[in-house]
């Protein structure tokens, strides 16, 4: 097992607050809404504990946050038959031998789970140990991981409402709850001067932030080149690519950026309408942001179609405009984003109507319910 601590998680575990441990990992999305939730922790005197891969991806997300990190093994969870399913059925046995010697050593009052095939183990030896586990499923049909894992948590939260009522979960006898997903308070908190200022945005323009997640996405790379034209007769386009994937096209009122992290919060600020991929996490802050939205969601063929009924759902409540990759031409993309500049406030209407206002407040109190301290 590898573990590191921050430099400044060399404070001493509190005598009156027990250790709290988050497990999750794999990708960004199963990592960056367990942090507001660590960061909540953290403030009210909770040692808080990380398990995640070897790889370094959650490691990289916590920053200088006090949280001690450990790495495991990781068996990848896969769909389709491959060879390399035999040896991961070794790699996740030997994570859950892991993640026992852990839980013995740290003896967390919870144990909190984001998802990611990391997580399994964990949960599994959580259970073993009579740990109570709170899970949270931040899309509308729930991971393999969170699936395999429904036999042996205590809490299941939900980011949709609908979520709960699908078929995956019709033998749940555990508790439910619809929190939405965390969104970290630095994107709640931006300031849109700050980014007005940055890129040179006049305060009379609006402001078109296209993000296809942080690998970025060619056909809607592509799509925003060929209509730079009109684009910017609207708009002044801040894109963000996907590392590697900038090009040499140059105009006025566009700006392209591979990667964003510092100052996230102020570019979401000053946009007025947003085209994204649509992963639970990007939805969220678009919703808690009131953000009208055009999802272009990740096909069926690129993913197990979580992004396919995340779209379907923000659609079908009024939060968003979709066009599938499929069929987003300029014409398309031009006319949704008509609709979303002439109809905002009815948009941003309807994601205040989510009802969710605080995800974060709500997963670290179904936390606390199942703590002993």
């Amino acid at each position: 097992m590898s573990e590191f601590h921050p430099q400044s998680a060399s404070q001493t575990e509190s005598t009156t607050v027990k250790p709290i441990v988050i497990t999750g990992g794999g990708s960004a999305g199963h990592v960056i809404p367990a942090l507001p939730v660590a960061d909540a922790l953290l403030a009210q005197g909770h040692t808080v504990h990380f398990i995640g891969t070897r790889s370094g991806l959650e490691q990289g997300y916590l920053g200088d946050r006090h949280v001690i990190f450990h790495g495991i093994s990781a068996g990848k969870l896969r769909r389709y038959f491959s060879v390399q399913n035999v040896s991961d059925l070794f790699r996740i046995a030997w994570a859950v031998v892991e993640s026992l010697v852990l839980l013995l050593r740290i003896k967390p009052d919870v144990l909190f789970s984001k998802g990611g095939f990391v997580s399994l183990p964990p949960v599994f030896a959580a259970w073993l140990l009579r740990i109570p586990v709170v899970a949270h499923e931040s899309d509308l049909t729930p991971g393999l991981a969170n699936r395999l894992s429904l036999p042996f948590i205590k809490t299941l939260c939900t980011s949709f409402s609908d979520t709960r009522f699908s078929g995956f979960f019709s033998e749940f006898k555990g508790r439910q709850v619809v929190t939405g997903t965390p969104v970290r308070e630095s994107l709640l908190t931006g300031k849109a001067d700050r980014a007005r200022d940055q890129y040179g945005i006049n305060a009379d323009q609006r402001v078109l932030l296209v993000t296809g997640g942080s690998l970025g996405a060619e056909g809607l790379n592509r799509i925003i080149r060929d209509n730079l034209d009109a684009l910017t007769e609207r708009f002044f386009v801040l894109h963000v690519c996907g590392v590697g994937k900038t090009s040499d096209v140059s105009q006025p009122g566009y700006v392209q950026l591979e990667f964003v992290d510092t100052g996230w919060g102020d570019l979401l600020s000053c946009a007025d309408v947003v085209i994204s991929r649509a992963g639970a996490n990007a939805l969220f802050e678009w919703v808690a942001l009131g953000k009208p939205n055009l999802l272009v969601p990740l096909p069926a063929g690129g993913s197990r179609g979580d992004q396919l009924a995340n779209a379907e759902y923000a659609l079908g409540r009024g939060w968003s405009e979709v066009v599938q990759e499929a069929d987003l031409t300029g014409e398309r993309m031009l006319a949704a984003l008509s609709n979303l500049t002439q109809h905002g406030e009815t948009y941003a209407a309807a994601m205040a109507e989510h009802g969710v206002a605080n995800a974060t407040a709500q997963l670290v109190a179904e936390i606390h319910s199942l703590s002993s301290a």
